[in-house]
């Protein structure tokens, strides 16, 4: 067989969750079959049963574009871009609405079987509307048609399985339950610490860690107002770039700034690092946070687990399933408002049960050791991506 991928993301261009499952997705299958992937970019590679190949994403075409709607223009324009050259393969997968027009092209011109797996839903993300304004509008329309016209819908949760049904008119038989996973090889525990040197980060003192995009997704705000609540002497490093508008950019700084008044060991990284420098972050952290406020997985929790490192996250979507309460991390109830934009209910109370359990394994270094190693071994036992990719073999075997 012979799968094509359609993706925004893919390296060296990779700034989320799904980039990186696409990333080792493709790799660990291009050890079992032709691989074509097709993302935005200038990628040009070729190696062994593995084809990159990126599309131009900026066009100055629409330079003059409405600046919300610019994004979603040229997405679309890239998505035609992907298809301009006929494939000969025998299932295409789509990685996020970005590249699930690319798909629907392919389904109706080439009359190939579509899959989709959801990394996100956009219905559960009301808060694009800020930064896509009516283009929102349009990145649920492609979304809804693509995923209730493909052969086949991967979950990468059970409650994302869920989600979809609930929101979509898909049939619960073609959607399939397919977890994230990680490379066990590379996301291992370093003892390297030319990162933290260079942050100013001291491996000496209790550290809490958080990785992840500046976006009401991933709850920043929430944990960054829960620092006046943690320990003192605990480094807090934020390891947050790629804001999703100029607005939460601005409301981070602020948020920041504000807390650096009363502390000074908040360690802001506003980039998104390599991952060889993220390994080292995660590595030597005594905990690491999730304060996601929406997750359909949250590949970032396994990426800590498996460098070994206790793990405090909301109960919120796929985590729920990765997570462990009380073996593998701490699980924070939160209750989130029934309709969008889903904030907490009570933010205040959120923050300071973040702030409880991280403090509970910043006081408790024999818990939270156990923890790290819990977390090693439930990462080797479900989340390979040696036997994810199989079963993504499987199940494009069913289809053609």
């Amino acid at each position: 067989m012979k799968a094509l991928f359609y993706t925004r993301e893919y390296p060296p261009y990779v700034y989320g969750g799904a980039g990186v499952h696409v990333e080792y997705l493709a790799a660990e299958l291009a050890k079992l079959m032709e691989v074509d992937v097709r993302c935005f970019g200038d990628q040009d590679e070729k190696s062994d049963n593995l084809t990159v190949k990126g599309f131009p994403y900026e066009n100055p075409i629409f330079d003059d574009s409405n600046k919300k709607l610019k994004a979603v223009f040229q997405t679309l324009s890239t998505c035609i871009q992907m298809n301009s050259k006929e494939t000969d393969a025998d299932v295409v997968h789509c990685h996020t609405w970005y590249a699930q027009f690319a798909g629907i092209v392919a389904k109706l011109c080439y009359g190939i079987p579509l899959v989709i797996t959801t990394h996100s839903l956009e219905p559960l993300r009301p808060w694009k509307r800020e930064q896509l304004g009516r283009g929102y509008d349009a990145s649920s329309w492609v979304e809804k048609t693509a995923i209730e016209m493909a052969d086949a819908v991967i979950a990468v949760s059970k409650e994302t399985k869920e989600d979809v049904l609930n929101n979509f008119d898909v049939d619960k038989e073609k959607v399939k339950v397919i977890y994230n996973g990680i490379n066990l090889q590379e996301y291992i525990v370093t003892n390297e610490t030319s990162t933290l040197k260079k942050f100013g980060i001291d491996p000496s003192k209790p550290i809490v860690l958080f990785v992840g995009r500046i976006t009401r997704q991933k709850g920043i705000i929430h944990l960054v107002n829960a620092i006046k609540y943690i320990n003192e002497d605990a480094q807090i490093v934020l390891c947050a770039g790629a804001p999703d508008t100029p607005e939460i950019a601005k409301e981070m700084e602020d948020s920041v700034q504000e807390v650096k008044q009363t502390r000074s060991n908040v360690i802001w990284i506003d980039e998104m690092l390599p991952k060889n420098e993220v390994i080292q972050l995660y590595s030597h952290a005594d905990v690491f946070c999730c304060p996601s406020i929406y997750e359909p997985f949250g590949i970032i929790n396994i990426e800590a687990m498996a460098c070994e490192t206790a793990v405090v996250a909301s109960a919120v979507g796929g985590i729920k399933e990765v997570v462990i309460d009380g073996e593998t991390g701490i699980l924070v109830p939160l209750e989130q408002q029934k309709e969008a934009p889903f904030e907490p209910v009570d933010p205040d109370k959120f923050s300071k049960d973040l702030a409880s359990g991280i403090n509970k394994l910043l006081n408790d270094k024999e818990l939270a050791k156990s923890m790290a190693k819990k977390g090693r071994k439930r990462v080797e036992d479900h989340f390979d991506w040696v036997a994810i990719a199989k079963q993504v073999k499987e199940l494009y075997a069913s289809l053609v």
